[in-house]
């Protein structure tokens, strides 16, 4: 039987971005673990316009190619962690324009968060993301992992040097990622 596949997707696009070391610190955790086959989603690579299909999502008539390749992305895994800064007391505009895309791709999944910023370590951000989750049937994780004061946890190589309580609440997000997802299979496959 093959692995379910979560998905690590890097919400900051922006150059010198910290996103995507935390993005690959936590693909590293999530490959030890053992449960999941993993990838990274980097959506400053998928680069999608603005939304510009002409059809409500709901229908899945997509007519741009862009639209193609992400349903298809999307629709594969089987969870995601979405690794996301904090803007201005909100998430980033290309993980809502990914998001927005999208309608019965994300249905039924599990989703973990891993929010990084200043003193609120993005949990603002996590805070305006989770009524978008769940209009679209995701399913948010209790455990997730919120890094305050991210840069200090960042070395010169521009990796991730985790603490103690980083590294117990990414185990933790993806032992509840694991097990949601398996329990959600059912519904995904109707």
């Amino acid at each position: 039987m093959s692995k379910p596949v979560l998905q690590i997707v890097v919400a900051s696009t922006r150059p010198g971005r910290v996103g995507l070391p935390v993005a690959q610190w936590i693909q590293q955790v999530a490959d030890k673990h053992a449960g999941f086959s993993v990838e990274l989603v980097d959506l400053a690579e998928l680069n999608l316009p603005m939304m510009d299909e002409p059809n409500h999502p709901r229908l899945r008539q997509y007519t741009h190619e862009h639209t193609k390749r992400w349903s298809a992305t999307v629709e594969r895994a089987d969870a995601f962690v979405f690794v996301m800064p904090e803007y201005n007391a909100g998430y980033t505009a290309p993980l809502k324009n990914a998001i927005d895309y999208l309608v019965h791709e994300w249905a039924h999944k599990p989703v973990g968060v891993v929010s990084y910023g200043g003193v609120s370590a993005g949990v603002r951000a996590v805070t305006t993301l989770r009524p978008v989750l769940a209009l679209l049937k995701l399913f948010p994780t209790g455990a997730n992992v919120h890094i305050p004061f991210v840069t200090q946890f960042l070395t010169e190589e521009r990796t991730i040097k985790p603490n103690e309580m980083m590294s117990a609440g990414a185990e933790a997000m993806l032992v509840e990622l694991e097990v949601l997802s398996h329990t959600l299979k059912p519904l995904r496959s109707q």
